[in-house]
């Protein structure tokens, strides 16, 4: 089973242990957390928990 993050778009892929299943999921991709709920092996409902910062300033000011 597998579903798109809803902050960046990259297909992430849920294994056989997410058939019935009902927390968070974080994408590798971009870091953001998803809230899913599957059963009987189908997506029920996703929502964007927490989306990734992508703050540059903070790492221009960590090289200096």
């Amino acid at each position: 089973m597998k579903l798109n993050c809803l902050s960046c778009g990259h297909t992430v892929d849920l294994r056989d242990g997410y058939n019935d299943y009902d927390g968070q999921v974080k994408c590798f991709t971009c870091g953001a957390l998803l809230a899913v709920r599957t059963q009987d092996g189908q997506v029920k409902w996703v929502e964007l928990v927490v989306s990734p910062r992508h703050d540059t300033n903070s790492r221009l000011q960590g090289a200096m």
